[in-house]
């Protein structure tokens, strides 16, 4: 799949393009598969400043869920659900909470951070793993 050239500043090749239109397609089956286990999502791509950016922000039942999501495609790629080191868990976590602050205050059920991988084979269908409670 070729993609032109165009889009903003910040993307300023074909393979920042491909890789955008990539992890898109991700997050869109990501959000369907967590409607389909009976989640609301409630934002996604939210930023924070310079901090960092929430891909799925949902509630399943009175727990908020923020959702990180990674797409990788073809082969010869580390497994999406080895991408979210402590680091990263910790700095989704910090997220979660200024998310809290800006939209009323923390659910009963408190904060989980979930990851869903997505792996798009070079034929065949997608394969989207949900792993609730990384972190």
């Amino acid at each position: 799949m070729s993609v032109g050239a165009g889009g903003g500043a910040h993307m300023n090749t074909n393979t920042d393009l491909a890789r955008g239109a990539l992890g898109r397609y991700g997050e869109e089956l990501a959000a369907r598969r967590l409607v389909e286990a009976g989640m609301t999502v409630l934002e996604r791509n939210w930023r924070c400043g310079r901090t960092g950016e929430i891909d799925i922000v949902a509630r399943d039942g009175d727990v908020l869920v923020a959702c990180e999501v990674k797409t990788r495609s073809g082969g010869g790629f580390q497994h999406p659900m080895a991408s979210v080191t402590p680091e990263k868990a910790e700095r989704l976590r910090g997220l979660a909470e200024r998310w809290i602050q800006a939209h009323g205050g923390a659910p009963p059920g408190g904060v989980r951070i979930d990851l869903v991988g997505v792996v798009l084979p070079r034929r065949g269908a997608a394969v989207v793993e949900h792993a609730r409670g990384v972190a």
